[in-house]
Order: structure tokens, then sequence, then C-alpha cells
């Protein structure tokens, strides 16, 4: 094998660690182990070698795992503690700095790195960690750096609201390399570890296609469904007894067609198949239909397969020769496109 197939990924989390993580710290262990596991498990079957880095951040920002072999990560439960404000762009800084050190020879190597935090920076200017003390200096820093980092780099962010979001953008993240989560509950911090292993999945694929590095980690559409995917987010097929798929041969409105086609209709029942760009909300199901097979997953991993986030997004259809997205309508007065087809649910 050439030193060029010899694929080498350099996957980093770097976890906020400040005292109002305390009440996720223990889920904050399983979400990551989970992701360790899951990379293991990806690099074996795609042939990629992987090696793990781990920051936790409060007050200071610390290295607990530095670039080890995939294969022989321990659990972070003893190395997650929590306690302390939040230096944010301090652990941005340090992470790719150091991360930056690490030979590249002999191989395609590539780097990514996630960072969840639940808060805004509050901490970085008096970090020793941090090159200035001042915040609009330490923004600065973290574009500029973000802009010089070479395209087999991916650094992505996921924080807790649209002021992280507009934070995270103000030091240059790219706005597909942003992903809102909601850090209030254990439920929406599983959510993020789904979004997180849908990104690495894209971009584990993506590197056996060719793809270095990526400014659209999280973005969403169907481009970004095929069978390792759907395997990797967990989706298992729908009973067939369970749904009906029909035709749509003219403008109806959703109940109208449902109730034509001989079902009753309940709310939530009707999945509609996306055919233009348009917002979803955050508590709409998401259905994904393999058209060789006309067989349909669905379920929460169905979202984070599509990179959708805990919160309103706007999504593209995108043209995927092999799978159909559908959504979950519940307005009974929804317009269905002619010559697409209406998914019901039993």
């Amino acid at each position: 094998m050439s030193g060029s197939q010899n694929y080498i990924n350099h996957v980093a989390l770097v976890l906020d660690a400040s005292s109002s993580m305390s009440h996720l710290r223990n889920k904050v262990v399983d979400v990551a182990d989970q992701q360790i596991a899951y990379l293991a498990r990806r690099s074996r079957e795609l042939d990629q070698e992987t090696r793990v880095t781990v920051y936790v951040f409060a007050d200071k920002v610390q290295c607990v795992i530095y670039d080890k072999d995939v294969l022989r990560m321990p659990s972070l439960k003893q190395l997650y503690r929590v306690g302390g404000m939040t230096a944010l762009l301090a652990a941005a800084l340090k992470s790719q700095r150091e991360l930056a050190q690490t030979a590249q020879l002999y191989g395609d190597h590539s780097f990514l790195t996630f960072i969840l935090t639940d808060g805004q920076e509050n901490a970085s200017h008096r970090c020793p960690d941090a090159p200035a003390t001042d915040q609009r200096r330490l923004t600065e820093a973290v574009s500029e750096m973000i802009e010089t980092q070479d395209d087999n780099w991916t650094l992505a962010v996921l924080v807790p609201d649209q002021m992280g979001k507009r934070e995270a953008l103000a030091c240059g993240f790219p706005k597909d390399n942003i992903a809102i989560w909601d850090a209030t509950s254990t439920q929406g911090l599983e959510e993020a570890g789904q979004v997180i292993r849908a990104a690495t999945e894209k971009f584990m694929v993506g590197r056996t296609k060719g793809i270095r590095g990526s400014r659209a980690v999280f973005s969403t559409g169907a481009d970004v469904v095929n069978k390792d995917s759907i395997k990797a987010a967990g989706l298992t097929p729908v009973k067939p007894s369970d749904y009906q798929l029909v035709a749509v041969t003219r403008d109806a409105a959703i109940r109208d067609w449902v109730v034509e086609s001989g079902h009753t209709y309940r709310t939530g029942c009707a999945f509609y198949q996306l055919s233009k760009s348009e917002k979803i909300q955050a508590r709409k199901q998401i259905a994904v239909l393999e058209k060789k097979t006309d067989r349909v997953y669905t379920g929460p991993q169905a979202r984070a397969l599509l990179g959708l986030p805990d919160t309103e997004v706007r999504v593209k259809p995108d043209h995927n020769g092999d799978y159909t997205i559908f959504v979950q309508s519940t307005s009974v007065n929804r317009k269905l496109v002619p010559h697409t087809r209406l998914l019901i649910m039993a």
C-alpha cells in the first residue's frame, strides 16, 4: 500500500468541563465513550487508522489523552472532572496549536476536532494557555487560526444557543461547522452525540473519496444518506405492515389525501416527500426511504443522520439517486406536491 492511501485520522474531542456541566458529567463520559467505540468500529470497517486526542477545559485547558490509537482508548470516566469557568477560546487555540505539532509523515493525514460547550466564553482572558488577555484579540486569534488552517483540518463546535452560534461565527467558524444542542438535559446531550457521530461518519466516508477536510461537517440534507451512514446511525427498517406509500397525483391537502386513500387521519401519521428546500421544526420526525426496495427507516437517529440539530433548521432535498427523505406533517392543510409520494404510518 502506498503512503497516500494510508488514511490516518486524528480526531479530537475538546470538552467543556466548567461547573455548569456538572449535571451532565456522567452523560458526557457515556457519549464520549460511545463516540470512541463507534470510531474504533468504523476505523476497522473502512481500513482507516484513527488516533484520538481529548482535551477538557474550564479555567485551564488540559490535554488528558494525546493522539492515542482508538483501539486502545480507555474510558474517560477517570479523566473528566468538572469545575470552574469556560476558557472556550483558549481551548480552541491550544488544541489546534498542539495538534499541529503532530507528525504527518507517510500517509494521508486528516484532523477533525469537535468542541462541545454549554456556555459562553468567560475565562480565556486569564487562562495561562491563551496568547492574549483581551477578548477581541482572542477572537481575532481564533479567526486567523481557522482561516490559515490547511485543507486537511476540520474544526467544528457545538454550542447551546443562538448567542453561542453568533460568537462562533465571529470567531471564524464556518457556519456549517456550528451546531446547536440542548444543554439542559441528558437527552439533549445524547442527541448531540448522534449529531457528532453522523458528522464523523460523513467525514470518514468522505475520506475514502479523497476529501481531506470539511467546512460543512454539520450540513443537512439527503446527500449524507447512504447504506453505511444508515448503518452507522443505528437505523432499523420499519416493518412493511406498519406503513404504506401512496402516490400523490394532484394538488391536495394532506388530511384529504390520507382519507381519500382509505386511511384514518391521525395527527403525525403522514409524512410528505421533501421536494424543495424548507424549514423543519425541532420535533418533526424524519423517515428515509430506500428507492430500490421501498424500505423505510425512521427513529430519532434519522434526524441525526441528516445532521439536524434540536432546533428549527432549513433542509435541502438534494438529489440522492438511492434515497428519498420524508418529513412528518402535523398540519392537516399541508399542500402535497403532485408526482411525489406520501408515507402513511400505521
